[in-house]
């Protein structure tokens, strides 16, 4: 009610005139090239290179924010008066889009002028007198109404739209549609192959010219990806942005397949989405050859773009015509294709190789088999218990008195060093070491730990880990000065360096009720070190997805493995995949019952008992042979935990679910009736808050360990 006319001036109206056609597919390449100079602005370090001319983000942005919304239903219902005013040379909007408004507004006029889209600009008086003559009219009501439009008009506007008049992009408006493709390819190859292969189907524009543009766009991209990686290097992998998109580990892989394969992997990687960024980013990483690798990517883009190009011009459109059938249903369409494109590369794609289907068998092991699942999922009904237990006791934290000797019995966020400081008598039992402080300069933590190893004697290796943690998060072994230094340069927390205690690994559960002249062992854990023994053909990834129980941790001992994957070891080579004790971390735990002797449980006693406020509790010890540990001597104590241990016999994998229960109950009612006992002589259990500020100690303590 407030227009008294329109004009439309060089406009874009019938959105199949532009682009793809349909303005949602329209969207998506200036939509895909702001987020290209967006990444280029944002993640690639250009200081300042980038923030002035023509192509900037601006530009783009511009294209993005001004894109129109469908307006032919809003023309077909206008009846006020309407000129058309038009280049008849104009390069961005085709005078086509002119002739198309000019049917369905029958009450219009159109204008075409010798100018092109930017007459307004250049030639004024081209757009001047034809709209200074309109607006005398509309003020006279002498300017036709849809009303009083000739008849003939008002019938041809009712005819529906013919697709085919849409007429070939040509001139300076290819060369502008050519490069918004190629640019989009820096931020989706295959969208913006999908989008130039819909424009073939509509007649927009050539199959030739289409492929083009986008394989210019792939294969600078490619060269791109290839050139940062050559002078960026390898210490950008772990940085945010790219540590989002490609991991150190997959980098690895690409370096062993580069060595291996060449172009073969190039080529290869081009059909394969999501390996194409890790490849040549690697590649470029490597230092490969510039010309032979330039050569690689010509030729796989050649291959790549005017296949995916065709495919997307012979059956883009009928995709087009379903999806506009389902314009009322799409979401429930589009969320049902993506779970089956998800399924497609994530499941069925996998399963066509030998190594994804190990791969999808160590997921179904470690879903089916209860020893690997997370804590999450296992821990509730051992939470559940426990929080009946506390308040059949009347307090929720009477736990924590079990151990005075340790703040919070040990449950989380004790210091190791301080309960060995405790345990230890001078006897050889516990294994020796000691703690370098995060306060001091990496130099000088490197200068205390080789005068520790200097002063007791000792060879390589060593073990460092962190004063607090938990499931051997940080700990590693550490073979020589090189990674001593590496490992105290990146600690920020305090370190205990301690010696390495070869021989078998056992896990100890003790416990002494108060009043008792002697305790018991509760538990005892045999801890295996998995291994792989090589037989000359296959690598060492091979080997290790071939073995059935190294297979179930086969993610992590794939990354721990990653440089060294592509390597072959010799027929009967045995390979060992984990040195540390952990669960989590490879190691395989079997019930140790069968070794228990009286010597055995003495000398722990004795040992338990020489630290002053000790009941419960899980020792790892290491001896130089099975027959020396069950006589009780010549082993050494490498850490005790408190009330937050469990007695690890559990993850025998012939251990039933309801069993592993059962002992972890029966444990935890000791904790509560020796922690019982205590509190009646005195102790006095950690209070709520105290039990909040340990736990937040303690993951800010683990957040900050080195990841050997």
């Amino acid at each position: 009610g407030r227009i008294r006319s329109l004009t439309l001036l060089s406009a874009i109206g019938a959105v199949e005139y532009e682009l793809l056609g349909d303005h949602r597919l329209n969207h998506l390449i200036p939509g895909l090239q702001l987020a290209g100079f967006w990444l280029l602005r944002e993640a690639v370090p250009h200081f300042g290179a980038l923030d002035g001319g023509f192509l900037t983000l601006e530009y783009a942005r511009n294209f993005y924010d001004s894109d129109q919304r469908p307006l032919r239903r809003i023309m077909e219902r206008l009846t006020l008066p309407v000129l058309i005013l038009h280049g008849a040379r104009d390069p961005l909007v085709s005078p086509a889009a002119a002739r198309e408004h000019h049917r369905i507004i029958p009450q219009s006029e159109v204008r075409m002028n010798l100018g092109d889209h930017f007459a307004v600009f250049q030639r004024p008086d081209l757009v001047a007198e034809p709209l200074a003559d309109f607006l005398l009219r509309v003020e006279r009501g002498a300017a036709r109404t849809r009303a009083t439009a000739d008849p003939e008009r008002r019938a041809a506007a009712a005819r529906p739209f013919d697709p085919r008049q849409v007429p070939r992009l040509s001139g300076f408006a290819l060369v502008a549609v050519g490069f918004l493709l190629a640019a989009a390819t820096l931020a989706s190859e295959d969208l913006a192959c999908i989008a130039a292969g819909l424009m073939v189907a509509r007649g927009t524009i050539g199959f030739l010219p289409a492929a083009a543009a986008c394989f210019a766009g792939i294969y600078l991209g490619d060269l791109l990806l290839f050139f940062a990686g050559r002078w960026l290097g390898r210490r950008m992998a772990g940085r945010a942005p790219l540590r989002w998109v490609v991991s150190a580990a997959e980098i690895e892989r690409s370096a062993q397949w580069l060595s291996r394969k060449g172009a073969g992997l190039v080529l290869l990687s081009r059909f394969l989405p999501g390996t194409r960024l890790p490849t040549y980013f690697t590649a470029g990483l490597l230092r490969a050859s510039v010309p032979a690798f330039a050569g690689y990517f010509f030729l796989a883009s050649l291959l790549w773009t005017p296949a995916l190009v065709g495919l997307a011009a012979a059956y883009g459109e009928a995709a087009l015509t379903l999806v506009r059938g389902l314009r009322d249903q799409l979401l429930p369409y589009l969320l049902v294709a993506g779970a089956g494109l998800f399924l497609l590369t994530k499941l069925l794609l996998p399963l066509c190789s030998w190594r994804g289907r190990r791969l999808f068998l160590a997921a179904w092991r470690r879903w089916t088999r209860w020893e690997y699942w997370p804590r999450w999922l296992f821990y509730p009904p051992v939470v559940a218990y426990i929080l009946w237990l506390g308040l059949k006791h009347r307090s929720l934290t009477l736990f924590t008195a079990a151990n005075p000797a340790i703040p919070g019995g040990g449950l989380v966020g004790e210091s190791k060093a301080a309960i060995l400081r405790g345990l230890d008598r001078g006897d050889g039992l516990v294994a020796r070491f000691e703690v370098i402080p995060a306060w001091i300069a990496p130099e000088d933590r490197a200068g205390q730990a080789l005068d520790f190893k200097r002063r007791h004697g000792l060879d390589w290796p060593l073990v460092l880990k962190p004063d607090v943690g938990e499931r051997g998060s940080g700990v590693a072994i550490i073979p020589g000065e090189v990674e001593l230094r590496a490992y105290l340069a990146a600690a920020s927390s305090d370190t205990i360096i301690q010696e390495y205690a070869p021989g078998q690994e056992f896990g100890v559960f003790y416990y002494r009720m108060p009043g008792d002249g002697a305790g018991r062992i509760f538990s005892i854990t045999e801890k295996r070190f998995p291994a792989v023994v090589g037989d000359g053909r296959r690598s060492l990834e091979e080997l290790i997805l071939a073995d059935e129980r190294a297979v179930a941790m086969a993610p992590y001992l794939l990354r721990l493995h990653a440089r060294r994957l592509a390597w072959i070891p010799a027929a009967g080579e045995r390979v060992p995949l984990v040195e540390l004790g952990t669960h989590c971390r490879g190691a395989a735990f079997y019930d140790g019952g069968w070794v228990w002797t009286a010597e055995l449980e003495a000398a722990i006693d004795r040992l338990s008992q020489g630290y002053d406020g000790f009941w419960i509790g899980r020792y790892d010890i290491r001896a130089p042979s099975l027959e020396a540990f069950c006589a009780g001597r010549q082993f050494k104590v490498v850490e005790l935990n408190g009330v937050g241990a469990e007695a690890t016999h559990i993850y025998d994998p012939r251990t039933p679910l309801g069993t592993a229960y059962r002992t972890l109950f029966a444990q935890w009612r000791l904790l509560f009736e020796i922690a019982a006992r205590n509190t009646r002589g005195g102790a006095r259990p950690a209070s709520p808050g105290q039990l909040l500020r340990l736990v937040a100690a303690h993951r800010r303590a683990t957040r900050s360990h080195p990841n050997p």
